[in-house]
C-alpha cells in the first residue's frame, strides 16, 4: 500500500507532464470571450480558472473528481478529502493511513485559546475562527521549509502537511468557539482515535443529541466541502496561495470571503426567513399562506432567501440530499415542513418573473432547518460549520495547484475610459 505522500508523488509527475504538453500544443487555443457586462458583473461566466477537485455544471450540480454528488453522500469527510487530492476514493487501508495524518494533529496550541479568550465577547464566531487560523501561521511547515530554501517541486508536500495540521485542529477550534461564545461550558478535549465527524460532535458536547445528528454532521461536512474554484472563498484562497502565502494565510483570507452574506452567511438568512414564517402563522403554513407571503415578500422588493444560484439552473443536489435526510429524521418538525412547503410553492412563482434565471433552491434553503431541529439555534455559528467543511476543498485545491506549479494569479485590469475607447473603435 502507498502512503498518501507516495501516491500523490506518483501522480504529480503525470499532472505536470500533462499540463506542459497542453500548454505547448494548445496554449493559444481560445476558451472564453469577455463582454463588458461580464467585466461589470463580477466576471460571471468567464472561463478563466482550472479546478481539478470539482466542477459544477449548471444542469447537473456538484461533481467531485468526476463523481456526481448523489453518489458520495454516504462517504466521510476524510474520504472526500482523499478523493479531491488524488482523484481516487481510498481503499480501507489507504483511508486508515490517510486519516492518521489528521488524527495526529488534533491538539490545539494553548496560545490559540489565549487569543480567542482575549477577544471581545461580542466577536462574531467567524472572526474567532479566522483569527485562530491566522495566529497558527507560526506552525506552517511550508513557511519554515520555504525560508530554508526548499525546491519548487516540493511545494505541494509541505502544503499537504500544512493541510493535515490545519484540518486536524479545526474541529476542536470550531467546537471550542461554539462552547466559548455561547456559554456551553468548558472546552472538551479531542479523542485520539475518533473520526473527523465523531470528534467534532464529541467536542461540541452533543454526543447525546437526538438520533441522526452524527449523520447530519457527516452529510453537512461532505456537501459543503467544495464547489469548484470560482466562488468567493475558493478564488480568494487560490489568489493568496498563488503568491506562495502558506495555507494559514490563504485559508484565513478565503474564509473572510465565506463570511459574507452573499456566500456562506446566506444560510443564516434562509433559516431566519423560515423561522419568521413559522412564527407568523403559528406553525407550518399552508401552501396558500406560503403563496401569499412569498408574493408579499417579492412585492416589497425583497428576495426569497435560498432560491437562485450564480451557476446552477436546477435544484441544487445538495438541497436534495438535505431534503432526503429531513424526510427520514425530522419529517414532523414544523421548521422542516415549512422548508418542504416553500419548495413546493416558490419555484412556480419565481418562474414567472422574467429577470430570475434560476428559481430553484440552493443548499442554504434546507441546511439551517436541520441544524435548528437538532438544537443548534445560534444562527451566527452556522457559517463556522460551513467553513469547517469548505477548508477540505480549499486545502485540496491548494495542494493540487502547488503540485502543478501554478504561477501567481495576476489578471489584467483596465480603466473605464479604456473600455469606452475600445467600444467606440469597434463601431
Amino acid at each position: 500500500m502507498l502512503t498518501i505522500y507516495e501516491k500523490l508523488g506518483q501522480k504529480v509527475d503525470v499532472w505536470r507532464a500533462e499540463g506542459a504538453a497542453l500548454l505547448k500544443d494548445h496554449g493559444n487555443f481560445k476558451v472564453s470571450d469577455v463582454t463588458v457586462a461580464q467585466m461589470y458583473g463580477g466576471m460571471r461566466g468567464i472561463i478563466s480558472l482550472v479546478c481539478d477537485t470539482s466542477e459544477v455544471p449548471n444542469d447537473k450540480g456538484l461533481i467531485i473528481r468526476g463523481i456526481p454528488l448523489k453518489e458520495l453522500t454516504q462517504k466521510s469527510p476524510e474520504e472526500i478529502f482523499y478523493l479531491m487530492l488524488t482523484g481516487d476514493l481510498p481503499t480501507e487501508e489507504e483511508l486508515v493511513e490517510f486519516s492518521s495524518h489528521i488524527k495526529k494533529n488534533k491538539e490545539v496550541p494553548g496560545y490559540v485559546w489565549d487569543v480567542l479568550r482575549a477577544l471581545p465577547p461580542d466577536t462574531h464566531p467567524m472572526v474567532m475562527l479566522n483569527t485562530a487560523i491566522l495566529v497558527m501561521q507560526r506552525e506552517s511547515e511550508f513557511a519554515k521549509h520555504y525560508n530554508e530554501g526548499m525546491k519548487k517541486n516540493d511545494y505541494w508536500k509541505y502544503t499537504l502537511e500544512d493541510s493535515f495540521n490545519l484540518i486536524g485542529r479545526l474541529p476542536g477550534i470550531a467546537a471550542g468557539i461554539y462552547r466559548m461564545h455561547f456559554n456551553k461550558g468548558e472546552l472538551i478535549p479531542p479523542v485520539a482515535d475518533m473520526d473527523f465527524t465523531g470528534d467534532y460532535v464529541h467536542m461540541l458536547g452533543m454526543e447525546d443529541a437526538p438520533n441522526g445528528f452524527y449523520e447530519l454532521m457527516k452529510l453537512f461536512l461532505v456537501l459543503h466541502s467544495d464547489h469548484e474554484a470560482g466562488n468567493v472563498s475558493a478564488m480568494t484562497t487560490i489568489v493568496v496561495n498563488s503568491a506562495l502565502s502558506d495555507l494559514y494565510y490563504s485559508v484565513s483570507a478565503g474564509l473572510n470571503g465565506l463570511a459574507g452574506p452573499l456566500h456562506g452567511l446566506a444560510n443564516q438568512e434562509c433559516i431566519k426567513w423560515i423561522v419568521d414564517t413559522v412564527d407568523r402563522f403559528n406553525g407550518t403554513p399552508t401552501k396558500e399562506q406560503i403563496t401569499d407571503y412569498v408574493t408579499e415578500t417579492l412585492k416589497s422588493g425583497k428576495v426569497i432567501p435560498g432560491y437562485g444560484h450564480a451557476v446552477l439552473r436546477i435544484v441544487d443536489p445538495r438541497f436534495d440530499a438535505f431534503l432526503d435526510f429531513g424526510k427520514k429524521y425530522c419529517s414532523e418538525n414544523p421548521i422542516f415542513q415549512t422548508v418542504v412547503q416553500t419548495f413546493e410553492v416558490v419555484p412556480e412563482i419565481l418562474k414567472h418573473i422574467e429577470k430570475i434565471k434560476d428559481p430553484w433552491p440552493n443548499v442554504d434553503a434546507g441546511s439551517g432547518a436541520l441544524l435548528y431541529h437538532y438544537g443548534i439555534k445560534e444562527l451566527s455559528y452556522y457559517t463556522v460549520i460551513f467553513a469547517l467543511s469548505r477548508v477540505l476543498g480549499l486545502s485540496a485545491q491548494a495542494v493540487v495547484n502547488r503540485a502543478k506549479l501554478k504561477p501567481i494569479t495576476r489578471p489584467k485590469s483596465v480603466p473605464y475610459s479604456w473600455i469606452v475607447d475600445k467600444v467606440k473603435s469597434s463601431t
